[in-house]
């Protein structure tokens, strides 16, 4: 068995991965943290996991994560940074949910996230854990960069396309919405039901964090850089993300084919048939992503609709997917329950 630790297991992601160890075969919850609720149980604070989950919160100060085999950090950015060497030097694996590790460019970095990083040594280790692509980098890293929930759905959906190079690079737009849990579980005016219910609005039009992670993401494919526009928008759902991606054709290709090929062999990726259009509510408590290529009217601009949901595939889900894949395991374990609906 996995002796796994959870550092800041009271969030929305938190708990979806408390959701999924729960019922891991080869998963065993050794620990979960959290200072303000040190010595509650986990099923008090969340009643879906009662008779799954047993333990108690944890104060940091008393966790011994140097006793895990794997600990997750789902935590704001800037925690993991701080305590990473110290479990990599006891042997311990980690995988950072937030971004502190994503940025290859620690002055990239610093600038969108405000803070000096804590240990930039360790970045270069670092492994991005974007599965489809990072596979093979992914089964012997110590340290793994769970990405961001808009740049799985954006990547994903731009990545045949950049691989075979049918399209401009210049000037990708991605236009994406996502609902409110992608905020976090804090208290904000922007995300209380009467403001974000009955209403639809973009947001960080001007730069957003995830746009630098997206933009990386796409030029290693590209190999080189990217022109990249990047909207995201707030919708009244509690899941999911909906990025529809424009690209410029350079040549002609069978999309469909194209993006059939190359997700075959990915449990996690559904190529819908011709002309499909995929629903946030599709994907709702699935590790998958589900993916449309159209050619409007037969031009040269190719639409790809890509949805995820944002709190599985887009955090917790791929977390652990990454972790099977870490640990020889096989990679749908835990991940094979099915989207709820409605």
């Amino acid at each position: 068995m996995i002796k796994v630790g959870i550092v800041g297991g009271t969030g929305y992601t938190g708990v979806e991965l408390l959701r999924l160890l729960a019922a891991h075969p080869q998963a065993a919850l050794q620990v979960i943290t959290s200072r303000a609720d040190a010595g509650t149980p986990v099923s008090q604070m969340f009643p879906s996991l009662r008779g799954y989950v047993d333990l108690p919160f944890t104060h940091p100060d008393e966790a011994r994560l140097e006793q895990c085999d794997l600990v997750f950090f789902a935590t704001p950015n800037g925690i993991a940074m701080q305590q990473t060497r110290a479990l990599l030097d006891a042997g311990v694996r980690v995988i950072d949910l937030a971004a502190d590790f994503r940025l290859q460019d620690i002055s990239v970095w610093e600038k969108w996230y405000g803070m000096t990083h804590a240990c930039p040594d360790l970045v270069a280790e670092a492994v991005y854990g974007l599965p489809e692509v990072n596979r093979a980098q992914i089964e012997s890293a110590r340290l793994v960069a769970n990405p961001g929930c808009y740049p799985t759905a954006v990547q994903l959906g731009f990545l045949p396309l950049l691989e075979a190079g049918v399209i401009e690079t210049e000037s990708l737009i991605a236009d994406a919405k996502s609902g409110v849990s992608g905020a976090g579980r804090k208290a904000e005016i922007a995300t209380l039901f009467s403001e974000a219910s009955d209403n639809f609005k973009a947001y960080g039009v001007g730069g957003h964090r995830h746009l630098p992670e997206i933009r990386q993401g796409l030029a290693r494919v590209a190999g080189k850089a990217v022109g990249l526009t990047f909207v995201p928008h707030l919708t009244p759902m509690i899941r999911g993300i909906h990025a529809t991606l424009y690209g410029r054709l350079t040549r002609e290709a069978d999309l469909q084919a194209l993006f059939e090929r190359r997700y075959a062999s990915e449990s996690f990726v559904d190529v819908m048939p011709a002309g499909s259009h995929p629903e946030a509510r599709s994907v709702r408590g699935a590790n998958r992503c589900r993916i449309a290529v159209h050619r409007p009217q037969g031009g040269d601009t190719v639409v790809v609709l890509s949805v995820i949901d944002n709190l599985v595939k887009g955090a917790a889900g791929q977390a652990v997917q990454n972790m099977n894949i870490m640990f020889g395991l096989p990679e749908n374990s835990a991940l094979n329950n099915l989207p709820l609906l409605p």
